[in-house]
């Protein structure tokens, strides 16, 4: 009893500190310190966005190109490609760390699923990620503001902040964010010194590659994705991306639960 005392005080005094201070919610903020020194001032080209969303083909899916967006997503964001083998005969896939992953229809659309459902759906794995919410439960649970929203609606991580308590990680109703049991370096096969690496005892998850945005890049997973993935801005009436949602069905995942998730998928 003791020791949860101690934690829970622990926690609750930082999350007094955190609620003291203001993150940096700007619309370049994810920090400079993510994005190549030099191309920083470069801040005409950056994308932006009143209320950045996306929008998933599932049309145009394969499972061979949905390995393709997670590895190409991973590899960029120096994610860890390890399966956290903790000895040679046992593995705990609870340990993985994803950013964007494929999941069968039914795990990933719990309640639009039934006995009738398209054969289609059978053969192609949906990509999940980050739901980039409008109302983030993930931000409201954060006690240092690790967590946090920009104005433009990409939900961000600071990892410096987290103090790896998961609050978010039980908050978030999609399984979208992974916490490191243990130091994700020596899992990291190919590094990219354009992006941070965390350190054990942090969360991560989809960025909506903010760091591109900042810089004029789209997503990679946009870019990779063959048109399966599309990055636009959702109040942007006369875009092309508003088009997409106007001319076919989208759903959304767990959309009753009134997080109001900003990835739309085209069925």
């Amino acid at each position: 009893m003791k020791n949860n005392r101690r934690d829970f005080l622990k926690i609750a005094g930082v999350a007094a500190i955190g609620a003291a201070v203001k993150p940096a919610t700007s619309a370049y903020a994810i920090g400079e310190q993510f994005v190549p020194e030099g191309q920083a001032e470069n801040k005409s080209s950056v994308k932006k966005a009143t209320k950045w969303g996306v929008v998933i083909d599932t049309n145009k899916l394969t499972k061979e190109l949905m390995h393709k967006i997670s590895k190409a997503c991973h590899l960029e964001h120096n994610v860890p490609d390890e399966k956290n083998i903790e000895n040679e005969d046992h593995r705990n896939p609870n340990h993985e760390i994803k950013w964007i992953w494929g999941e069968e229809f039914k795990h990933a659309f719990t309640d639009k699923t039934d006995r009738y459902l398209a054969d289609k759906f059978e053969h192609i794995e949906i990509p999940v990620l980050c739901n980039h919410c409008v109302n983030p439960s993930c931000v409201k649970a954060c006690p240092t503001k690790a967590t946090f929203s920009r104005e433009d609606g990409i939900v961000l991580m600071d990892f410096h902040r987290c103090i790896g308590c998961r609050f978010c990680m039980a908050a978030c109703p999609f399984g979208s964010r992974s916490f490191n049991f243990k130091d994700p370096r020596p899992g990291i096969k190919k590094h990219n010194k354009k992006f941070p690496t965390r350190m054990k005892g942090v969360v991560e998850k989809c960025n909506l590659c903010a760091e591109r945005l900042a810089v004029g890049k789209n997503p990679v997973c946009m870019e990779v994705s063959e048109g399966a993935i599309t990055i636009g801005d959702l109040e942007n009436e006369t875009s092309d991306f508003r088009k997409l949602l106007k001319d076919n069905y989208t759903i959304r995942r767990k959309q009753s639960l009134g997080t109001e998730p900003s990835v739309y998928y085209i069925v």
